[in-house]
């Protein structure tokens, strides 16, 4: 080949291969195969808190699954609601998910918002903490049953305390009451801030029991200042597996807990949502991930789209009934 059809070759292999580059550029972003940009992980609560804590553990290992950076924004307000509202109005594009909470299953039974569980493409559920019932280490009652014999003999005498008016911890005690046949007024809900201030409560003698979860309760629970006397779920707790659950203890099949889970707008791309919910499935057997949620005393849980979405419905429902039954529903 003479050296002036060199040229007219490279040059022309260069001209073609440029043009190819300009034609990929200018393609959308969905024909380039997802994800071709940054992902934004909307969550609903403040940071430093524990769902704040558990999506910055999973977006950073998420970044490693998809290969496209992961960012973590705070939206919070409403008790929950600002945040919810922020994931289910973005861009259906799959590149804005987010951390859905339990109060979700909520917020729409106190009127606060038309949202709920069914509003949004479920991803995958990551984790969740039962309530337990805890007391104090000197307390006489040395199971459940003690306990409860206790509340139904005396009316109004044994206060609870742990969230705020309505709050899932709330509803857990309120739940297992009802679902025991006593009245959930029986036992009077003094609202905190959470369940460290709602412990120390009981601790000083100002209310009796704390339905707060394990983890919650596992520095007092170590210190010999707290027992807990019962898991609301249908397996022990891999923190304390001594403690019985409701079921071994009481025959009930009522069970409560924390959750929570990375859900998508309504109607993202298939594509989208296969390739996050498949990397979340891997990011929930990872070492890493367990290890860090074992270091915070959170409970690990997968369940995929599917299970997801039966889960949210089954705890909206539970949820419903028992703000219904405690006079707290809209």
């Amino acid at each position: 080949m003479h050296a002036s059809s060199r040229r007219s070759f490279v040059t022309r292999a260069a001209t073609t291969l440029t043009g190819l580059a300009l034609v990929a550029a200018a393609l959308p972003a969905a024909a380039q195969g997802y994800p071709a940009r940054p992902v934004t992980l909307i969550v609903p609560w403040g940071a430093g808190g524990g769902t704040d804590a558990t999506a910055r553990i999973v977006g950073s290992l998420l970044e490693k699954e998809i290969g496209q950076p992961v960012t973590v924004v705070n939206r919070t307000g409403g008790n929950g609601v600002v945040g919810h509202a922020a994931i289910a109005s973005a861009p259906a594009d799959g590149y804005t998910i987010g951390m859905a909470t339990v109060e979700i299953s909520m917020m729409h039974w106190q009127g606060l918002t038309e949202l709920s569980g069914a509003s949004y493409t479920p991803l995958g559920l990551v984790n969740a903490d039962p309530a337990g019932v805890q007391v104090r280490a000197d307390a006489p009652y040395k199971t459940i049953n003690d306990l409860l014999a206790a509340v139904k003999a005396n009316p109004g005498k044994f206060k609870a305390s742990g969230t705020g008016q309505g709050g899932i911890w709330h509803l857990a005690i309120a739940g297992m009451l009802r679902d025991q046949k006593i009245d959930p007024a029986a036992v009077p809900w003094v609202p905190s801030n959470g369940a460290a201030p709602g412990l120390q409560d009981m601790i000083a003698g100002g209310v009796e029991i704390a339905p707060v979860s394990l983890p919650e309760a596992r520095s007092l629970i170590d210190a010999g200042k707290v027992k807990s006397l019962v898991i609301m779920n249908d397996k022990p707790s891999a923190l304390y597996p001594n403690v019985p659950t409701l079921k071994s203890a009481t025959g009930s099949d009522w069970t409560m807990a924390a959750w929570r889970g990375i859900v998508a707008p309504k109607g993202i791309p298939a594509e989208a949502r296969d390739k996050i919910s498949a990397a979340l499935k891997k990011i929930v057997a990872s070492k890493e991930y367990n290890d860090f949620m074992a270091s915070r005393g959170f409970g690990v849980i997968y369940a995929g789209p599917d299970d997801f979405a039966k889960f949210m419905a089954k705890s909206d429902a539970e949820l419903g009934a028992t703000m219904k039954a405690v006079g707290i529903a809209k």
